[in-house]
């Protein structure tokens, strides 16, 4: 994975410069993603930095998201129940380079089935 390749995604998905500010949250993304990485994956495969990119952006999201909970009114402030658009816009990118990913990274759930040997003849 190119650093400073998903630095630059991670400018274009979050709308923030890259700072020191947002350097532990690109580092941790890239970790997160060499954990799911498959062992016969190309940890150089551009999709990864997209994918990496998109996590950080998330978590940015995510930490956002708990700090503007609070809507403030004339009598003080109050929490808000109201969805954060920026939130789940990030899912949904983040759901989309994990698709793009499947087959270099592992399944984050299974599915267990099981099949009968019998015709029941």
């Amino acid at each position: 994975m190119n650093i400073e390749s998903v630095k630059t995604l991670f400018t274009l998905f979050s709308g923030e410069d890259v700072s020191e500010n947002y350097t532990p949250i690109i580092t941790l993304a890239v970790s997160e993603v060499e954990k799911m990485l498959l062992p016969e994956s190309d940890s150089t495969d551009v999709r990864l930095d997209f994918l990496c990119a998109a996590v950080a952006n998330h978590r940015l999201q995510q930490i956002n998201s708990a700090r503007e909970r609070a809507e403030f009114t004339v009598a003080g402030k109050m929490l808000t129940a109201s969805q954060n658009t920026a939130l789940s816009y990030s899912e949904k990118l983040l759901r989309d380079y994990m698709n793009m990913c499947e087959d270099l990274i592992k399944p984050k759930t299974f599915m267990f089935m099981s099949f009968s040997g019998e015709t029941g003849e």
